[in-house]
Formats: structure tokens, C-alpha cells, sequence
């Protein structure tokens, strides 16, 4: 996909640009941005005969998403347009830094009633905030607590698919009944909710199901099915990824369709 950047293998002052530089709406984040954008340069790489005794769809899966010889990378930073459903569809652009094993924040701009709209979503040290402004100093959207917490962990735990180079944070198993889905169980408040993802034969992600903690749509807070599907991916530095996507809530098994608010297309991405 064009734009898109390389992994820094030997690029370290690519990397540091990124993680040094969050975006302005994320900058009351700054210290959490660079927490989570911290790397270790890994000396260890994927070996496929390294996980060979791992369940086929697994393997399916890691020898697609991850090239031989590719570093364990820990953290992925990716920016994204798309557009989002407040009232309406709106058109965004965004910034995100995930370590799928520490937490994210998600910084994007949108327009809502004219108005330019900024913020960010994030979770990190067991603490999940949104936090939203129209013109840079009117609140939109402050929220935080338990309830953030536990829906921004299920968020993250479905994010694993743009970082697969951090695979070995969870333990990975086939499903009984489909041949096509493997299943993480991931560390953090959602291990009881765990990942499904689906694959086509060829080991392209198609779709992750996680049970999520939320009210979608006026409906009560409790675990409901959130569902990203994928249509599209790219390849970045032997680390392939969905790259179009569209996320859904699924209450009452109701079709992703109905509950879809979300569709990006992954523009630039980088691990490290």
C-alpha cells in the first residue's frame, strides 16, 4: 500500500522520531506515548520450525503474518484514515502506538457540527480514558474508571492481530469446532474474554471476535460480541497486517452490520 513504512531494522532514528513525537492532542499522555513506544531492538526472530508443534491454525497464522528471520518486534505504531460513527459518518485521521502487552493510545482528529475534534483513547498501567476536545479547549468527552478500563483492555486484546510479532505475551490454541479460527488468551483484565480469530487458507486474518465489555447502542453494560473484520493487508518489514477494516458491536448476535462504527484503512505503519 503506498505510504506505508518500513520496520526499522538498522532505522533507529525512525523509530525514536516516532516515539519521541506523539500527536498534539496526546501530548497530556506524553510520558505513557513513550512508555509504550520504548523498545528493546530484539535479537530474537521468528523461526517457523521454532513453533511447528503449535496447532495448525496458529502456525497458519504466524508463518503468514511473520517472514522468517523477522525481529520479535514489541510495538507497532500505526496512523489510519477512515471514517467513524458520531450521529453521523465522519472522516478522521489518527495516530496509535500499541504494545499489545502494556497498552495504547489512540490520538485522532475528526469534525463534528463543523467543529474540529481531537483526543485520544488509551489504556496503560490498568487505566483506560477518553478524553476529546472541540477546538482544542471545549470538552466533548471525558471519561475514565472501571467500566473504561475493562472495555480498553478488550480493545487491546483484539489489537494483538496488528502486532503478531508479539504473539508469545499470550497462549494460543485451535478452536474444537472450526478448523479456520485460532484462539489467544491474553494477559490482563480480558483473559476470561478470549481473542477468536479467523483466517482465510491462506492465513490472511478475516475477522477477530472478542467478548467486550460495553453499553453499544443504549444497551446495559455487560460483555457483548465486538467484532473486526478485515478485507485487505499490507506487508511492512516481513510483518503483515489487516490494513481495511471495519469494527461492529453485535449485541443480541444482531449482524456485524447493524452495530458498525468504525471503518479505517491503515495508511503507515512501523514496529520496533
Amino acid at each position: 500500500m503506498p505510504g506505508l513504512t518500513r520496520s526499522p531494522t538498522g532505522t533507529q532514528a525512525e523509530a525514536t522520531a516516532w516515539n519521541m513525537s506523539p500527536p498534539r492532542a496526546a501530548r497530556p499522555v506524553t510520558r505513557l506515548w513513550q512508555h509504550l513506544s520504548t523498545t528493546t531492538y530484539p535479537e530474537r526472530v521468528y523461526d517457523p520450525a521454532e513453533w511447528a508443534d503449535h496447532p495448525e491454525p496458529v502456525r497458519r497464522w504466524l508463518d503468514h503474518a511473520i517472514a522468517a528471520g523477522t525481529p520479535l518486534w514489541s510495538v507497532g505504531q500505526l496512523r489510519m484514515t477512515g471514517t467513524i460513527r458520531l450521529g453521523r459518518w465522519r472522516p478522521f485521521t489518527a495516530t496509535q502506538v500499541l504494545a499489545p502487552e502494556r497498552g495504547y493510545i489512540w490520538s485522532a482528529r475528526a469534525r463534528v457540527a463543523g467543529l474540529p475534534v481531537s483526543g485520544y483513547d488509551r489504556f496503560g498501567d490498568g487505566v483506560g480514558e477518553m478524553r476529546w476536545r472541540g477546538c482544542g479547549i471545549i470538552p466533548v468527552l471525558n471519561s475514565a474508571g472501571p467500566d473504561v478500563a475493562l472495555s480498553a483492555a478488550g480493545r487491546l486484546a483484539a489489537e494483538i492481530v496488528f502486532v503478531p510479532t508479539a504473539f508469545m505475551i499470550g497462549h494460543w490454541t485451535a478452536d474444537d469446532r472450526d478448523r479456520d479460527v485460532l484462539v489467544g488468551h491474553l494477559p490482563g483484565p480480558a483473559t476470561r474474554r478470549a481473542v477468536r480469530i479467523r483466517l482465510d487458507p491462506g492465513g490472511r486474518v478475516t475477522q477477530v471476535r472478542v467478548r467486550r465489555w460495553g453499553a453499544p447502542a443504549g444497551h446495559p453494560l455487560d460483555w457483548y460480541p465486538f467484532v473486526v473484520s478485515a478485507s485487505a493487508e499490507t506487508t511492512v518489514g516481513g510483518v503483515t497486517i489487516p490494513s481495511v477494516l471495519r469494527a461492529a458491536w453485535c449485541p443480541d448476535g444482531s449482524p456485524a452490520g447493524d452495530g458498525e462504527f468504525y471503518r479505517a484503512t491503515v495508511t503507515h505503519a512501523i514496529f520496533h
